[in-house]
């Protein structure tokens, strides 16, 4: 059995948590979209991660919708005291299973109060408001920032997070609330946030990276392929590996719907990387 705790901790707001996390996207059906194929095998993945040891769980109301909140609450509740839920809002999806946004006040209000009722807890933890793209856009986030703050001051969320956010866009949001971690895509070739990832290490914030596989070429895969067979890892292991080696600030959240692939993640921690594996790692960008 994997001890995860060998990868350390980090602060999540007014908590310590291990930096291997757990993301719930894939218990939902495909595309994150309609019932899981094995609500028994989902529920089992969910124990079995806080079995293992994780204490972070990254979910989002609008995972089905609604179908990840309600296999948490069901597997897990009542709630261990040292169980973080980060839970997302800002999107919903279309009867096609679209996404779609959902940034007015109003409507991020009512996401708030929709992840509340189907988590089952009076105060959510974490909040993470989702800039809506496909990719990241510029432009203020200061009136629906503000709604969530509001929401925050009334005592109904924890914390305060953002996601899919330019570093504009994070500077802002702290003009009107504390943050405690941004969620955005990074991985071995996805650098755009290399100087995001250690401004927010420098300032005690975590950084939530998703997708440790999106965007490798072909040639670049390969290159991956390469290295993991010489260390002995499977590829996805030594991206996450490389991941946690980034910075110290790094909280990882990998997904699966299956207990075999979830022990698989978890293994990452046990990865030591020497210095020259992870510069070739580094240089594969």
């Amino acid at each position: 059995m994997t001890d995860i705790s060998r990868a350390g901790t980090y602060s999540l707001g007014d908590r310590d948590v291990k930096r291997m996390g757990y993301g719930a996207m894939q218990l939902a059906g495909s595309h994150a979209f309609g019932p899981p194929k094995d609500r028994a095998g989902a529920i089992t993945v969910l124990r079995a991660a806080v079995d293992a040891g994780i204490d972070h769980i990254d979910t989002s109301d609008f995972y089905g919708p609604h179908v990840t909140n309600h296999l948490i609450r069901e597997a897990l509740h009542p709630y261990r005291d040292d169980l973080t839920i980060v839970t997302k809002v800002g999107a919903r999806r279309g009867d096609d299973g679209s996404w779609l946004p959902a940034q007015t006040p109003q409507e991020l209000r009512q996401a708030v109060h929709d992840n509340l009722r189907n988590l089952g807890v009076d105060v959510l933890d974490v909040v993470n408001f989702r800039v809506f793209g496909h990719g990241r856009s510029e432009g203020s986030i200061e009136e629906r920032f503000s709604a969530l703050a509001d929401l925050r001051a009334q005592g109904l969320i924890r914390h305060l997070g953002i996601s899919n956010a330019t570093p504009p866009q994070v500077a802002e949001a702290q003009t009107i609330a504390p943050i405690v971690c941004v969620q955005n895509e990074y991985n071995i070739v996805n650098r755009v946030d290399d100087d995001l990832v250690d401004s927010l290490a420098e300032q005690g914030i975590a950084y939530v990276p998703f997708f440790p596989l999106g965007g490798f070429s072909p040639i670049q895969s390969d290159a991956l392929a390469a290295i993991s067979a010489r260390v002995g890892a499977t590829s996805r292991q030594l991206a996450l590996a490389w991941l946690l080696a980034r910075a110290p600030n790094v909280l990882l959240i990998p997904g699966t719907s299956s207990v075999s692939h979830l022990q698989e993640n978890l293994a990452s921690a046990d990865l030591d990387l020497r210095d020259d594996i992870i510069a070739e790692l580094t240089a594969i960008a």
